[in-house]
């Protein structure tokens, strides 16, 4: 049994913690400053009041917040001295860079990066873990649907992992939004649909859930996209994919 805080809990967030609520935790949220949307989703969960109060009633955090705010969260629970795990989709040198706010404070961070899904059955979702302390996180979700494999005692490897996997899941699906918009504006994209349909089944459809989802978390892909194109940048590859990929979720966003 632990008691374990989730800042800020949206859709992954709250499913996230749900999961450790059904394992026999007790999961903590701070409504101050939050919306009714995050009241909503947050129900389940103990109301801490403020961020402070979180932190002191806590021995864990998880943080899962859109990526552009990852540091600012971090530095919320300035003074906290329990386990800080930061579970966003940034860069290794971000995430670093959140650790070391955290360890200013006296808190003990962990690395990690989640891939898939909210999760809602086996197999929808892993949270990949990494840092000294990373199997003690790992062992609270043991039974439970959340896959948490521990893949060294390196800060950075966690997040990398999460930029190499959603660097082709959701860069591919701006590419094909980008494919599109070239034949659209060719007065092609028809016989692009077409030709899809008749030589690769499958990628038409591909293309229509990729601009559905971009519409409706462009905004937040956006940002992940500038995170994994400093990943690469970071490997001394090229990051212009990525740049681009965000410019294209920022389109999409933007309506």
């Amino acid at each position: 049994m632990a008691t374990i805080g989730v800042l800020h809990p949206g859709e992954m967030g709250a499913a996230v913690g749900a999961v450790l609520a059904g394992a026999g935790h007790e999961v903590v949220w701070a409504s101050a400053g939050r919306s009714d949307a995050t009241a909503a989703r947050a129900a389940a969960f103990a109301d801490a009041g403020t961020v402070a109060e979180l932190a002191a009633r806590c021995g864990t955090i998880l943080s899962v917040c859109p990526p552009h705010a990852a540091l600012d969260v971090a530095r919320e629970v300035a003074g906290f001295g329990g386990v800080f795990v930061d579970a966003n989709a940034v860069s290794p040198a971000t995430t670093r860079a959140v650790g070391e706010i955290v360890e200013a404070g006296g808190a003990t961070f962990v690395d990690g990066g989640i891939v898939g899904s909210p999760p809602r059955g086996a197999g929808d979702t892993r949270l990949y873990l990494s840092g000294a302390a990373a199997a003690p996180v790992a062992k609270l979700f043991d039974g439970t649907i959340v896959a948490a494999p521990v893949l060294s005692d390196r800060i950075g490897d966690a997040s990398a992992m999460k930029m190499v996997y959603a660097a082709w899941t959701k860069g591919a699906a701006a590419l094909l939004l980008a494919i599109r918009g070239v034949a659209r504006t060719s007065g092609l994209e028809e016989e692009l649909v077409a030709a899809w349909d008749d030589t690769i089944p499958g990628l038409t459809a591909q293309s229509e859930h990729a601009a559905r989802s971009a519409a409706a978390k462009g905004w937040r892909w956006e940002f992940e996209m500038e995170e994994i194109a400093a990943t690469f940048a970071g490997a001394g590859l090229p990051d212009g994919f990525h740049r681009a990929a965000a410019e294209m979720f920022r389109r999409a966003a933007d309506g």
